[in-house]
């Protein structure tokens, strides 16, 4: 029989976001079949859906197999990694204070007739932001601070006393010259599986480097992934209709076989922080899965500040959570022997993989990117180039390209604007 939650209201936990959950975060620990739902037992309000024992013992090893050598060291994980240490790496991390300091000298006003005490304003975001440590994932360029022998507190008594308009370009010039542009977290064994969806330095749809490289170990995944998939529709099938009716917009290439999923992120004896999922699909559902080579290990339950539930997923066990919307993370993973590991799944459909074409021109973006890369004749080509410049996607450069190798068909479905103009002078020459 399963046990049904309905849940009064969701506690206000945004304060919690980046932190470790523990006990005192839950009241309920869940062991057995649950269902859990926010004011009413309603699939729209469903907060998760929790069953025991439900794939099989061959499915799992296969699964842990597939995608336990996904999970890499890695530091884009972000709020889930956890509370920042004193270092990032090698690499010190830029405090609040420093780039709160920054921002002062940057948007101070030069023309202003109020006066202001500067070195007062300084020491008052000190006092307000020294125990803040590092929130934004920002570190100092090491080699460029060595190189150069910046001092943030050195420089800092001298840019109190210069003129505002060079204490700006001086803030512009720290921040551009020793503070790195992106952000990390700490150190975690994650990584995904499956496929991604374009971004800026990679504009084009492809598989993640896991399953471009391992396919073969990647394929005995698919019948577990394919129960879980069987297991959301038989729990939710409304949430499952519309992840379907998304996959179903989406290239099977792109797609885990008889699935509605895309995507699957991988965790390795990774003890999660307070967090929210983003990226998947908002109308569907996410999902937590627990795999291990011998179960060896005791923790890691899910918790759920805003209702106070905890839930002790194992491995077998299948979590439908609605990750999107509840902040969740893991009380502590001990492992009892040195062998035991605790490999956790997040499946789902990359929500911006609705904006991919087919494989075939997702493909044709790759090469494309990767002709101009290696044309040492381009006209934009400059040492360490990676191919990219804006605007290229609306360029009589990359149209030409595309309808040389994918014909001019996929460049009307793709860029119906593209022979507006020249459709415009033949008409006029007719």
């Amino acid at each position: 029989m399963t046990k049904v939650i309905i849940a009064k209201t969701k506690i206000d936990c945004e304060h919690l976001l980046g932190q470790f959950l523990d006990e005192s975060h839950f009241d309920t620990v869940i062991n057995e079949d649950t269902d859990c739902y926010l004011h009413s037992e309603d699939e729209s309000n469903v907060a998760f859906k929790f069953r025991k024992n439900y794939f099989s013992k061959q499915q799992q090893d296969d699964a842990y197999a597939g995608l336990r050598e996904a999970a890499t060291p890695t530091q884009n994980r972000g709020l889930a990694a956890g509370p920042k240490g004193e270092k990032c790496g090698g690499r010190e991390w830029a405090t609040e204070f420093q780039l709160r300091v920054l921002e002062f000298f940057k948007k101070q006003p030069e023309n202003s007739v109020i006066k202001v005490d500067v070195a007062q304003e300084v020491e008052l975001l000190r006092e307000k932001y020294s125990d803040a440590g590092s929130s934004r994932g920002l570190v100092w360029l090491s080699a460029k601070v060595k190189e150069d022998e910046f001092d943030f507190e050195k420089w800092l008594k001298k840019a109190i006393k210069m003129p505002i308009k060079q204490r700006k370009e001086e803030a512009r010039g720290v921040e551009e010259t020793y503070i790195s542009d992106t952000t990390y977290a700490n150190v975690v064994l994650s990584g995904i599986a499956g496929w991604f969806d374009r971004y800026p330095r990679i504009p084009y749809g492809r598989a993640t480097a896991y399953t471009q490289h391992s396919y073969d170990k990647f394929k005995l995944s698919f019948p577990f992934l394919q129960t879980l998939d069987r297991g959301f529709a038989e729990l939710l099938p409304t949430r499952h209709s519309a992840q379907r009716a998304a996959a179903d917009q989406i290239d099977p290439a792109f797609l885990v076989p008889q699935t509605v999923f895309t995507t699957i992120t991988v965790n390795k004896t990774f003890r999660t922080a307070a967090h929210r999922d983003a990226g998947d699909f908002s109308n569907g559902l996410s999902n937590l899965l627990v795999l291990s080579n011998n179960g060896n290990y005791t923790g890691g339950y899910l918790i759920l500040p805003e209702v106070r539930i905890a839930v002790n997923v194992r491995p077998g066990d299948l979590l439908l959570v609605n990750n999107h919307e509840y902040i969740h993370g893991n009380t502590p993973i001990e492992l009892q022997d040195e062998t035991a590991e605790r490999v956790s799944l997040v499946c789902y459909l990359r929500e911006k993989m609705l904006e991919l074409g087919s494989k075939e021109y997702e493909d044709h973006r790759f090469n494309y990117v990767e002709s101009r890369r290696k044309n040492k004749e381009h006209r934009l080509q400059r040492r360490l180039w990676n191919g990219i410049s804006e605007g290229m996607w609306e360029e009589s450069e990359w149209y030409d390209y595309l309808e040389k190798n994918g014909g001019r068909q996929m460049v009307e479905k793709y860029h119906p604007k593209a022979y507006e103009k020249i459709s415009t002078l033949e008409d006029l020459f007719a």
